[in-house]
């Protein structure tokens, strides 16, 4: 039985059931779910075992890398310049960036690379892992990539590129790169833990990932395979045409390599109470601190693309840079902004209800539509509410 620790407020005792049910029903290792509402914490939980190779629990302080949940992140920065004038969706990226503009991009929208419909979900330039961790070669490649299919006719998953062209934007207005933009202007004044490119000195504080077991359901591989093939869009958008493979051993995730990069899309370290402070602050005050108008959140949440997804064969629901509430990604209510992460955490606002939720955990889950986890965390708050 694993040892669940942390507090929750009267009235949410249902989210602490649902989290130690995650452990007894769903073989949930080591992980941590944390909960605002109108500015205050109402559930901050963490348990079992950050590290099964040495049995280290999972304490207050750990820190977990969480795959996409990163791109959420990601987005908020980029809203923050949007409210702050410095940004237009709608423009081209190529007014900020114009080496972007090579490969006939030169129309291309922030908008567009935002909701996933620009159509750079994998790139033709062959790349290392080394070359993907150095950033530069992978900006040059970006530049000279000729989109996949005609931006804004279709959504397919940008599921690592996203980062990449957020974060130069962001470099191109602000000066900062992504990571640092978040240390100084929301990690920091939040008291956040939330990192894009962790230092070496809280290395010791993560939780390795613990990979899924192969499916056993035939359909459930099937449905894999025709997701991430080889050859498939979602193997090239989700493995950059093969340099990054979990299967590697070790996983490349849990390499100090990775940990210390920029790479918004897919490997923000943190704290689930780090990124339920950040939602928070989205949709209402934390300590004092605000980070997006009620406006802006109603601006970035609002859809904008929507229809089979080219890269995961499934639907997909986007607003500027946020995954909507669909049928694979159930969340408080058809208003919350979102962004999950490969093997089921999940970390979203909702503005109506005053709501910043995350959960985060080591051991991935198999599922390719929505984790039950997380789920049942999202009923037991939407039943408190």
């Amino acid at each position: 039985m694993a040892e669940i620790h942390g507090d929750v407020a009267e009235g949410f005792g249902a989210i602490a059931d649902a989290f130690a049910r995650n452990f007894e029903d769903e073989g949930e290792v080591g992980a941590s779910c944390c909960v605002y509402v109108g500015g205050e914490s109402v559930a901050d939980l963490w348990g079992g075992v950050a590290d099964p190779a040495t049995g280290r629990p999972y304490g207050r302080d750990t820190l977990q890398l969480h795959f996409s949940t990163t791109k959420g992140v990601a987005a908020i920065c980029a809203a923050m310049l949007y409210e702050r004038g410095q940004l237009d969706y709608e423009a081209p990226v190529a007014d900020y960036w114009p080496e972007f503009a090579g490969g006939g991009k030169e129309a291309v929208t922030v908008a567009q690379c935002m909701s996933h419909t620009a159509g750079l979900a994998a790139l033709d330039t062959p790349l290392t892992m080394d070359e993907i961790c150095a950033l530069e070669p992978v900006l040059r490649a970006i530049e000279s990539q000729v989109p996949l299919w005609e931006p804004g006719t279709a959504n397919g998953y940008h599921a690592i590129t996203f980062g990449w062209i957020v974060g130069e934007i962001i470099r191109r207005i602000d000066g900062r790169s992504l990571g640092r933009f978040l240390a100084d202007e929301v990690a920091g004044p939040l008291g956040a833990e939330s990192y894009i490119g962790l230092p070496e000195s809280e290395e010791h504080r993560v939780a390795p990932i613990q990979n899924s077991p192969p499916p056993s359901d035939p359909e459930i591989l099937e449905l894999m395979m025709a997701v991430m093939g080889p050859g498939t869009m979602g193997f090239r958008a989700l493995t950059m045409d093969g340099a990054i493979s979990l299967a590697a051993e070790p996983n490349p995730f849990n390499t100090r390599q990775v940990h210390a990069t920029e790479m918004p899309a897919a490997n923000g370290i943190s704290e689930a109470r780090g990124l339920a402070r950040i939602y928070a602050a989205t949709v209402g005050e934390v300590d004092g601190v605000r980070l997006l108008s009620d406006d802006t959140v109603r601006h970035v949440r609002t859809e904008r693309s929507r229809g089979p997804d080219l890269s995961l064969v499934m639907e997909g629901a986007w607003g500027l840079g946020f995954m909507l509430d669909i049928e694979f990604n159930p969340l408080l209510s058809p208003q919350s902004f979102s962004h999950p992460g490969a093997g089921g955490s999940l970390a979203y606002g909702d503005l109506e209800h005053g709501v910043g939720f995350a959960y985060v955990m080591n051991q991935m889950g198999s599922g390719l539509a929505g984790d039950p986890r997380a789920n049942r965390l999202s009923e037991a708050l939407r039943s408190c509410l």
